[in-house]
């Protein structure tokens, strides 16, 4: 890859970072935080445990990373928590501020991992959340990677690859040749090639660091899938040739009065090609953690350990097929934006209508 491509690269990485740390704050979390008064039941009985709580703690998004849960204690790491009113300005804070007691500190209260304000203002909330720390810790990997792969190759010219050039080298060819080139054409293909690279290893990694013990699921968050979407909608209908746009308003060899009817669906077809491309990513790897989460579960509900020697394998093949799913959901996603750029910058051939 020339030097040119690696700046393109790291420049769309750098974009996505930051798109989606500015659409994925916490208020897309899904579960319930819990404060020291709610351990316990009112007769001082300790909680049965309750599977769903459990599963929408570890698929949604918080302002601690939490680890583990050692008895009654939580192992978490704290992160910045960034707020803004209009009465009061800008508050920085440590999340450990608020993840003990009734969740309140200084005037702000934490509830369903949303803040409101005393005063009743508005809160805007620019915390660096357990998603948004791990997209900087994903995209600083793909930083390094690729600025060593290219370093690979400068010092390497004419030369087998090596090291991770030698490893990474497969994955960039393949989606050069067999996604790019086959959907884009070659006229058009090295345009959109840094792009298709970077959204393919961007959710690749994440989808893998998503299944480490503690992680965050950053491809589960709809926010950050929603961002990927709108930035492949706005490559392809920016770079959309005037034939592309002939098909959508006014379709060659249909009467005119069936354009009142045909222009709206393909309108809405064009608003669903990323709507489809935001879900089925969110969708398919929310549902493979929920159910890994869900068959651990079972050894907890029943309150079996001999249950573990049935779960147990059944929970390492769907690891197995989350490691299949995680490069499969990623070039999935990279297929569709291909060809919905190639129809995009597709040129007009004379023989179409004839």
């Amino acid at each position: 890859m020339s030097r040119n491509r690696s700046y393109k690269a790291l420049a769309i990485s750098i974009l996505t970072l930051v798109f989606s740390v500015f659409s994925s704050p916490a208020t897309f979390a899904q579960h319930e935080h819990e404060g020291h008064a709610e351990a316990t039941h009112s007769h001082g009985e300790a909680e049965e445990f309750n599977p769903g709580q459990t599963i929408l703690h570890h698929v949604a998004d918080e302002h601690q990373w939490h680890l583990a849960t050692i008895g009654e204690s939580h192992l978490a790491i704290p992160l910045p928590v960034i707020l803004y009113t209009p009465t009061r300005g800008v508050h920085v804070y440590s999340s450990k501020e608020f993840y003990h007691g009734s969740g309140e500190h200084d005037g702000f209260t934490l509830h369903h991992e949303h803040f409101t304000s005393e005063d009743g203002s508005t809160v805007y909330d620019f915390s660096i959340t357990k998603n948004v720390a791990s997209l900087i810790i994903s995209v600083i990997l793909l930083i390094t990677i690729f600025f060593a792969v290219r370093n690979g190759y400068a010092k390497r010219q004419g030369k087998a690859p090596k090291g991770i050039q030698s490893a990474m080298e497969p994955f960039v060819i393949f989606i050069r040749d067999e996604v790019a080139k086959n959907y884009i054409g070659e006229k058009h293909y090295r345009r959109f090639l840094p792009y298709l690279l970077t959204v393919f290893f961007f959710i690749w990694i994440n989808n893998l660091l998503g299944l480490l013990p503690g992680a965050a699921n950053v491809t589960g968050n709809i926010a950050v899938t929603l961002t990927l979407a709108v930035l492949t909608f706005i490559i392809v209908n920016f770079n959309g040739r005037k034939t592309y746009w002939t098909h959508i308003f006014a379709m060659p060899g249909v009467p005119k009065w069936m354009l009142i009817v045909m222009t709206p669906v393909e309108i809405v077809g064009m608003m669903m090609k990323p709507f489809s491309l935001m879900v089925r990513l969110f969708a398919n790897v929310t549902a493979g953690h929920i159910i890994l989460l869900s068959l651990l579960s079972l050894i907890f509900i029943f309150k079996s350990a001999a249950l573990s020697v049935i779960v147990g394998p059944f929970t390492v093949f769907m690891t197995m097929i989350e490691l299949l799913v995680a490069v499969l959901q990623a070039y999935i996603f990279t297929v569709l934006t291909a060809s919905y750029i190639g129809a995009a910058v597709e040129e007009h051939h004379h023989d179409d209508h004839h």
